[in-house]
């Protein structure tokens, strides 16, 4: 007969039966022993095989000796010894039960191995192409809606036009209002910071007019449709594609891509001109609040200004920028959402590809048509 002392624990030996003895509380907030020891020693132990407890000096248990217990009889079961649960608390006894009553699925639980730099790139590979595919077949079939529309045989409802068409218009000029009037006056604030120094505040009238009608109308105009309307697109074909709802429509024999991408592009489309139009001048009155309040530059000062130092000219280049920019906007909402899986989570991921697609695609259409402006001398 031999034993082993832990410290709130006895484990003795007589022949091939081990008794482990338990004493004191075993409470998981006061600390449970180490049971790599115990572990030890039952490995080392080859002639032993059965495991029982005495539980007389037990006092106080929780959680903390179930867990015990659960890695104990794991362990036991891995080196064929067997454990009589008789010795234990009726309590403990009726866990422990229920702990071994349903076996663990093997290969259930999530493992988070690295994967090699190379594995990584051809899986990113693989997705590029599998995107750009995919982009090229719903751009075909969008060039293929508009012919249709051309030729009068495009398959929509007005109704969802004018629906689409009041989402992304009128139901958008409070956030537009908003946020074109602070731009203009952050850029009257920039420029009067440096002009008052010089005497040439009235300046400040050219710097915000251009700014705005030239870029900032059609960019602030763009980045809040993405992230206000082209994020919803792609929510609302995500939701569809996940109730089955594009399928219901292919089963029937309608297009999708005219049924629901074409009015969605072509409300986004005809809107964006106009609140381009709408921030340009939410914009400069933005500064001009900005030159009456604090330069001392009367409205009709900066009114003057403004009209001799912004030709028409720049605002129709801004009013292209912004319709380039509502096709991309639509575009990219609609294609992530026509991309869109089969689970809630897919939805919230194409919401979010959708605003990071529309944002990237137009930084890169604005810089190619300010060179293309550049060259032409406009």
């Amino acid at each position: 007969m031999q034993s082993t002392c832990g410290s709130k624990y006895q484990l003795q030996f007589n022949e091939q039966t081990a008794c482990l003895s338990f004493s004191g509380d075993w409470l998981f907030s006061a600390g449970i022993p180490d049971i790599e020891p115990l572990l030890g020693t039952l490995q080392q132990t080859a002639d032993c095989q059965n495991l029982q407890f005495d539980s007389d000096q037990l006092g106080e248990w929780d959680s903390g000796l179930m867990t015990f217990l659960v890695k104990l009889t794991d362990a036991c079961q891995q080196h064929q010894i067997a454990v009589e649960n008789s010795g234990l608390p009726s309590g403990a006894q009726k866990l422990l039960s229920l702990a071994n009553s349903v076996p663990e699925h093997k290969g259930v639980r999530r493992q988070l191995l690295g994967q090699p730099v190379l594995t990584r790139i051809g899986n990113v590979t693989i997705e590029m192409h599998r995107n750009w595919t995919d982009l090229l077949g719903f751009l075909g079939e969008t060039f293929y809606a508009v012919l249709n529309l051309f030729r009068g045989r495009a398959r929509f409802r007005t109704s969802d036009l004018l629906y689409q068409i009041e989402g992304a218009g009128p139901s958008a000029l409070a956030i537009i209002t908003l946020i074109s009037t602070l731009v203009g006056l952050i850029l009257a604030f920039v420029g009067a910071v440096q002009l008052r120094l010089f005497g040439a505040q009235i300046y400040i009238a050219d710097l915000v007019g251009l700014g705005m009608a030239r870029e900032m109308g059609a960019m602030m105009t763009a980045i809040i449709m993405a992230g206000r309307t082209g994020a919803a697109y792609a929510a609302q074909l995500g939701t569809m594609q996940v109730n089955e709802e594009i399928d219901a429509l292919k089963t029937m024999g309608i297009s999708p891509i005219e049924f629901l991408v074409l009015p969605r592009l072509l409300a986004l489309c005809l809107m964006m001109p106009l609140l381009c139009v709408y921030a340009d001048f939410m914009g400069i009155l933005g500064g001009a609040m900005v030159s009456s309040l604090m330069l001392d530059i009367s409205f009709f000062e900066y009114y003057q200004q403004v009209q001799s130092a912004v030709p028409l000219k720049h605002f129709l280049i801004g009013i292209i920028k912004a319709t380039i920019f509502g096709v991309l906007v639509a575009t990219a909402g609609c294609f992530r959402g026509m991309q869109c899986g089969r689970s809630a989570s897919a939805v919230g991921f194409a919401a979010t590809n959708a605003v990071v697609t529309s944002i990237v695609l137009i930084v890169v259409a604005d810089a190619i048509i300010t060179v293309i402006c550049q060259i032409l001398g406009f």
